[in-house]
């Protein structure tokens, strides 16, 4: 058992990337039901090694998850100007301060 690098997995399909995670998902079941039995594994390291592809293909697919997700919202709407924000919030006064003169002065 390999471990599956990161290049290789950017380098797959999506569908191929789940039927990998799919597959490894259930070779990990089978090695866990193989040591809850008491029985010993025919690699020690096998499960380790599972799961640590499992991660990464995980890792993967979120990621590229994520980077349409953002593609799309760029898409969808353009960046707001911050200004109008900043002033806003400027004017706002905080809730339980009096007025002071230098509020009063900024007012007019």
């Amino acid at each position: 058992m390999a471990l599956l690098r990161p290049k290789e997995l950017r380098g797959m399909r999506p569908e191929d990337i789940k039927a990998k995670f799919k597959e490894l998902s259930d070779e990990l079941m089978h090695e866990r039901g193989i040591a809850a039995m008491g029985g010993a594994p025919a690699s020690p390291g096998k499960i380790r090694a599972l799961r640590t592809n499992i991660a990464r293909i995980h890792t993967i697919m979120r990621e590229t998850e994520l980077a349409a997700a953002k593609k799309k919202a760029a898409e969808k709407k353009p960046a707001a100007p911050e200004k109008k924000a900043v002033e806003k919030a400027k004017k706002e006064k905080p809730k339980g301060v009096k007025a002071t003169k230098a509020r009063k002065e900024e007012k007019k």
